[in-house]
C-alpha cells in the first residue's frame, strides 16, 4: 500500500518579485539562493507534512516552493497517510500545544503506540525515496515521529513547528512531554515565535521564522472589482445580478482558471445584496477559532440594527476535504446548532458558508474574493499559531478585528494595522470593534492601507526564502 503521496511543484521565477522589492533586496535573496545551490548540488530539500490542502502550512507549501525550485534547488513535498485514529491524536496533539484540552482524551503510552507505527508505515517508504545528505523539513507534530527514521538513514532534518503556546501550562507540557523524545537528535527546529521554544528544543538548535504569503497566487492575486462580484455572485455568496465581469483568474502555474462550483450555505433568508456590508470571518471550522463567539459578538452587534446594515459570513472549509482535521464536522454542527439559537432577525444576517475544495485553485480565488469584499475582515481566534488569513486580508488592505494572541500579535500593532482584542472571549469589545471600523470608513481605509506597507515589508515569500536558506546552511553544519 503506497502511504505517501508526492505533490508536484512547478518552478517560479524568484525575480517576479522585483517590482515589490526593488533590486537591493532581491540581491540579498539571489546570493543566498547561490549559496544554497552550491550546498544542496545534487541533494533534494523534502518537505513532509499531512495535507495538501486546508491549513496554513499546505498553503505555506504550496506558496513558497515552487519559488524555492525556481531557485534551482531541488525541492519536493510529500505528504503522510494516516489511519482516522492517527489524525485524532495528532489534532489532540495540535490542541494541547495550543495549550488547549481539546477532547480532553489521554496522550499516554496506547496513543504514543499508534501514532509511531503509522509514522514507522510511512518511514518505511519515505527512507526509500530519501538519500543521505538530503535535507528533509518535517511540519507540524503529525511529522514528528518520523525525525529518527530519516536521521539514521543519514538525512539533515529539521522539524518545523507552525503552532504553539505563550504561556506554559499543564496542557503544553503534556504535548511537548510527547513530541519531545522524536525531537532530541534533530538538527534543527523552526517555531513562528521565540515564546513558542519549548526547553527540549532550546539551546541554540532552534530558529524563528514567521510565515509568508505570496501575492501572485490565486488567494492572493489582483482582482478587479467585477472579477470579485462575479465570483461572489456565482458561488451564492451574494445576490446577483453578476454584472459585466466573469467569474475568472490565473491558476499557480499560470493558467486561466474558472470558478464553476457553488459554496454550500446555511441561511434563513436571501443572500446578501452586493452593496451589504459584511463582516467576514474565513477559517478552518475549529474550536479555537471560536465561529460560535464570532456569532454572539456579531448579534450583540446587531442588537436589533446593524450598523449600515452589515452581514456576517462565517467561512470555512467542505469538512470531508480535510483529512488530517477529523473535529471539523463536529464542530460545523455545533456552529449550525447554535446559529438556530439565535433569533430569526439575527439568523437574517449571518450565513455559514462551506467553500468547495475539489479545485484548490478554484477554492483560493474565492476566499480572495470574499476577503477583498469584505467591508470588515475578522479573526476571533482563542489561540492562534500565526495567522494567514490575516496577513492575507492585510495584503487586501482590509480593515482588521482579531485577538491578540500568538503570531497575530506580530503582525498587528493595535490601530495601526488593525484593531486587537486583548481578551479574545470579551464580545462587548469584539462587537465595539467591527462597530468602529463599520462607522469610520476613512480609519478603516487607513488601517488597510498600513496594513498592506506592513505585509509587503515583512511577510513576503522572499524574506521566508531567504531565512530557510541561511537555516539549511546552519543545519548542514551541524550533520
Amino acid at each position: 500500500m503506497t502511504r505517501l503521496q508526492e505533490i508536484d511543484i512547478a518552478a517560479r521565477p524568484i525575480d517576479r518579485f522585483l517590482p515589490l522589492l526593488g533590486e537591493e533586496q532581491m540581491n540579498v535573496v539571489r546570493e543566498v539562493a547561490a549559496k544554497v545551490r552550491k550546498i544542496a548540488e545534487g541533494r533534494a530539500f523534502w518537505n513532509v507534512n499531512s495535507t495538501a490542502r486546508g491549513g496554513g502550512v499546505a498553503e505555506i507549501l504550496r506558496s513558497l516552493l515552487p519559488y524555492v525550485r525556481g531557485a534551482g534547488i531541488d525541492a519536493r513535498w510529500l505528504v503522510i497517510d494516516g489511519t482516522p485514529e492517527f489524525f485524532r491524536i495528532t489534532k489532540r496533539l495540535h490542541n494541547a500545544v495550543h495549550g488547549s484540552e481539546g477532547d480532553g482524551s489521554p496522550l499516554g503510552e496506547q496513543e504514543r503506540a499508534v501514532y509511531e507505527e503509522v509514522l514507522r508505515a510511512n518511514a518505511e517508504e519515505l527512507v526509500g525515496l530519501v538519500s543521505p545528505r538530503d535535507f528533509v523539513l518535517l511540519h507540524d507534530p503529525q511529522t514528528a515521529g518520523l525525525a529518527p527514521h530519516l536521521i539514521r538513514a543519514g538525512a539533515v532534518v529539521i522539524w518545523r513547528s507552525h503552532i504553539g503556546h505563550d504561556q506554559l501550562n499543564d496542557e503544553v507540557e503534556r504535548g511537548w512531554s510527547f513530541l519531545a523524545p522524536y525531537l532530541e537528535d534533530v538538527h534543527a527546529t523552526v517555531f513562528s515565535r521565540d515564546a513558542y521554544i519549548p526547553d527540549c528544543c532550546d539551546g541554540g538548535r532552534s530558529a524563528v521564522i514567521p510565515p509568508s504569503i505570496d501575492v501572485f497566487s490565486a488567494k492572493n492575486q489582483d482582482l478587479d472589482e467585477a472579477t470579485v462580484r462575479a465570483i461572489l455572485v456565482h458561488t451564492g455568496l451574494t445576490e446577483g445580478p453578476p454584472g459585466d465581469g466573469t467569474p475568472t483568474f490565473l491558476r499557480e502555474d499560470g493558467s486561466p482558471g474558472r470558478v464553476d462550483r457553488r459554496a454550500d450555505i446555511f441561511r434563513l433568508g436571501r443572500a446578501p445584496t452586493w452593496e451589504t456590508p459584511l463582516v467576514v470571518q474565513i477559517s478552518r471550522w475549529d474550536h479555537l477559532k471560536d465561529p460560535v463567539g464570532v456569532m454572539h459578538g456579531f448579534a450583540q452587534l446587531v442588537d436589533g440594527a446593524a450598523p449600515m446594515g452589515a452581514e456576517l459570513v462565517l467561512a470555512g472549509p467542505n469538512v470531508k476535504a480535510i483529512k488530517d482535521d477529523p473535529e471539523g464536522a463536529a464542530v460545523l454542527d455545533e456552529v449550525l446548532a447554535a446559529w438556530r439559537r439565535f433569533s430569526q432577525a439575527d439568523r437574517n444576517r449571518i450565513h455559514l458558508a462551506c467553500l468547495p475544495m475539489a479545485d484548490i485553485d478554484e477554492n483560493a480565488v474565492i476566499v480572495n474574493a470574499l476577503q477583498r469584499h469584505a467591508a470588515v475582515v475578522v479573526q476571533k481566534s482563542l489561540r492562534e499559531g500565526f495567522g494567514l488569513t490575516v496577513t492575507e486580508a492585510m495584503w487586501k488592505a482590509r480593515p482588521i478585528v482579531a485577538s491578540a494572541v500568538g503570531g497575530i500579535q506580530d503582525q498587528i500593532e493595535n490601530g495601526v494595522h488593525g484593531l486587537l482584542l486583548e481578551d479574545p472571549t470579551d464580545s462587548e469589545a469584539f462587537a465595539a470593534a467591527v462597530r468602529r471600523l463599520l462607522e469610520d470608513r476613512d480609519y478603516a481605509k487607513q488601517l488597510g492601507e498600513n496594513a498592506r506597507d506592513r505585509v509587503r515589508d515583512n511577510f513576503l515569500g522572499m524574506r521566508h526564502l531567504v531565512q530557510y536558506g541561511r537555516l539549511l546552511e546552519q543545519a548542514d553544519r551541524r550533520r
